[in-house]
């Protein structure tokens, strides 16, 4: 009697099977550029439904040449959002951004909102011209497990000097599987670190697909292990 799944069972053909397997191949095409279209169609409409209202009746295109434009909204909050950054970034926008949170800062629960909201747009937009260094591997949770791991910084001040290693730290971030936005911030010694050859976007891939899109794809079928002594240059490389 035959095992329920025997591995050396012939694969089953026919056209059944084969419309099956064009059906898969055509989701796997079809999804994600369908998704993307219609997230960006969604995104879209929706700034011209929020932003649109609060052009006078006059001014809207529809009024002024009989045609209104799709994604004009997007426009108008580029121009806006533009507009009101370089006002704040002058001497009377930042008077008038202090004189505004002082107000917030005396309203218990819109404080509280308000302040949460802004740190995260600070880290987010403002510091968008900091990102990751590296791509690395490290050895977490434990020894003999590996992880991927982005270098953010070095360890400064307090940490460094409350570490008591008496060598350089650096701080790496271990995102979750399959969300990268979540996850841990460590400390590593720098010789705990071994520095990738992989790309920053190239390792989040990595990571998002849960190992299933590896890098280097061309290479996969070499399984080459290298040396437990790793050379120098694969460890974290000096920086200034």
């Amino acid at each position: 009697m035959k095992p329920p799944f025997d591995p050396d069972a012939p694969r089953k053909t026919g056209l059944f099977y084969s419309l099956r397997s064009s059906f898969l191949t055509g989701i796997v095409v079809i999804a994600p550029i369908s998704l993307t279209v219609w997230l960006i169609f969604a995104v879209v409409s929706w700034f011209d439904k929020v932003v649109l209202p609060f052009v006078p009746g006059r001014l809207q295109p529809e009024t002024l040449i009989g045609i209104n434009f799709f994604g004009l909204g997007v426009v108008i909050f580029l121009i806006f959002t533009i507009v009101v950054g370089w006002i704040a970034k002058g001497l009377i926008g930042r008077s008038l951004i202090r004189q505004a949170e002082n107000i917030v800062d005396r309203m218990p629960v819109v404080r509280t909102v308000y302040n949460g909201i802004k740190q995260i747009s600070e880290t987010v937009f403002a510091q968008s011209e900091r990102s990751f260094e590296q791509a690395v591997l490290i050895e977490y949770p434990r020894r003999g497990i590996w992880a991927i791991g982005f270098i953010s910084t070095h360890a400064k001040g307090e940490i460094l000097r409350r570490a008591g290693t008496g060598e350089r730290i650096v701080s790496v971030f271990v995102p979750t599987t399959p969300n990268p936005t979540s996850g841990f911030l460590l400390y590593f010694p720098e010789d705990d670190v071994i520095e990738l050859d992989m790309s920053v976007e190239e390792a989040a891939k990595l990571v998002i697909s849960a190992g299933l899109v590896y890098p280097n794809g061309s290479n996969e079928g070499e399984d080459k292990v290298e040396p437990a002594v790793l050379p120098q240059q694969h460890r974290v490389r000096e920086r200034a």
